[in-house]
């Protein structure tokens, strides 16, 4: 009995051909011979969404520190103006902030192609941070506008900024040329990386979120999944942190923060 292939339109960047089978040298190497020009990211455009504050705001001034150009997007905390300032103050890169609604993929790819043209027409990194936590306990008992607002923030917000970098990252893969028509110089290829949760992996006790374990393992998935269709031209990764004293976690009574952790660990302060 011989089985046969599935039928599959043949995409070009696909990280497997009309067979199904993988691709080989979809990846390239690095070309650097020494260690510590891997980690340099000077030139690099990077956009890290949800960086008024905590996770966000530490990954852009990393980026930074290693010698990035950081666009950090807010929606309500307008203290991400004073934090870009200082950002582009401190270690001598270009860094502004963007005041953006990552619910709506209409203003994040306009926000995002905004962004890649003023930052000298490229994009090379992007960090989907954006989230707001559940806060009414069992999901039997918490509102539906909640319910949609959480997956919206935390899932599909994620998918939305995909979309709208991965074909940035495409097209210079493609071209070879950024925005603004010159020649890329230090590109290879783009990278993608959200922000999970261990909640993603786990379900919470005594803290009940339900709605938003499933938007967090939704994240986890999604972006396995992009980096198998990204194969060629970005890589996809997924961070999952575990409690962090953050804004997000503020709502989160003190008896169950201190159920949440070994007694020997500090709490974890961003």
């Amino acid at each position: 009995m011989v089985i046969k292939p599935i039928e599959q339109q043949p995409v070009e960047d696909s990280a497997m051909d009309k067979n199904g089978v993988f691709r080989e040298n979809n990846t390239i190497a690095p070309k650097e011979t020494s260690i510590v020009p891997l980690f340099s990211l000077k030139h690099k455009t990077a956009i890290v969404s949800g960086a008024g504050a905590g996770i966000g705001l530490e990954v852009a001034q990393a980026f930074a520190e290693a010698g990035a150009n950081v666009a950090i997007w807010y929606h309500g905390n307008k203290e991400a103006l004073d934090r870009a300032a200082e950002i582009e103050k401190t270690y001598g890169v270009k860094c502004k902030a963007y005041i953006t609604d990552v619910t709506d993929y209409e203003d994040t790819k306009k926000t995002i192609n905004e962004i890649a043209k003023d930052f000298n027409g490229r994009l090379d990194i992007f960090v989907a941070n954006a989230g707001i936590p559940w806060t009414q306990g069992r999901m039997i008992d918490g509102e539906l506008s909640h319910y949609h607002k959480v997956v919206s923030t935390d899932l599909d917000s994620v998918f939305y900024c995909a979309k709208a970098a991965g074909e940035i990252f495409r097209k210079q893969y493609e071209t070879g040329v950024s925005m603004t028509g010159e020649t890329m110089q230090n590109y290879s290829y783009g990278s993608f990386i959200a922000t999970a949760s261990m909640s993603g992996h786990i379900a919470n006790i005594p803290q009940l979120q339900s709605a938003y374990n499933a938007a967090k393992a939704g994240v986890i998935h999604l972006c396995r999944s992009l980096a198998v269709e990204w194969v060629k031209f970005a890589r996809v990764n997924t961070v999952s942190p575990g409690y962090m004293a953050t804004e997000i976690s503020k709502f989160v009574p003190p008896e169950t923060k201190k159920a949440s952790k070994p007694k020997d660990i500090p709490y974890l302060r961003l």
